[in-house]
């Protein structure tokens, strides 16, 4: 499964010379992993009121161009791995072209997340919760 997500670059997101700051993209990321979640039925909010935080562990990102202000960018976000405790996700940012398709790769990225009680310890997934994220696991890359 996967989520697709689209934000345009916002002036407050660039340079000088209206280039998006790379922080910006693990945000993006969190918009197309958010939407993901989403789609399965459950937002983080339903998580947390179950006292199941899922904050980011490991995050690998590789820039291959720059997105630019007033750029729309396509979030392409794949469930990659479901543990006991941990959850790994990929991405793939892309600029739409005008026709609204996807054009240039701007981004890929992977994160990791775990699971914390309310008390910040390593917790492991309620049970239904993994099997609706295992059951979204996709094996192909973003």
């Amino acid at each position: 499964m996967e989520s697709r997500s689209e934000i345009r670059v916002r002036y407050a997101e660039t340079d000088q010379m209206g280039v998006a700051y790379h922080a910006n993209y693990l945000i993006w990321c969190e918009v197309g992993r958010t939407d993901l979640i989403r789609q399965l039925g459950m937002s983080y909010a339903d998580m947390e009121r179950r006292g199941v935080m899922l904050a980011v562990a490991d995050a690998h990102l590789r820039y291959h161009a720059s997105a630019r202000y007033d750029d729309l960018v396509r979030i392409v976000t794949r469930l990659t791995g479901v543990r006991s405790r941990m959850v790994t996700f990929a991405y793939d940012l892309r600029r739409v072209d005008a026709s609204g398709a996807d054009g240039e790769r701007l981004a890929s990225a992977t994160t990791t997340l775990v699971s914390l009680d309310r008390d910040g310890r390593p917790v492991a997934l309620p049970a239904d919760i993994r099997a609706m994220l295992e059951a979204a696991v996709s094996a192909e890359p973003a």
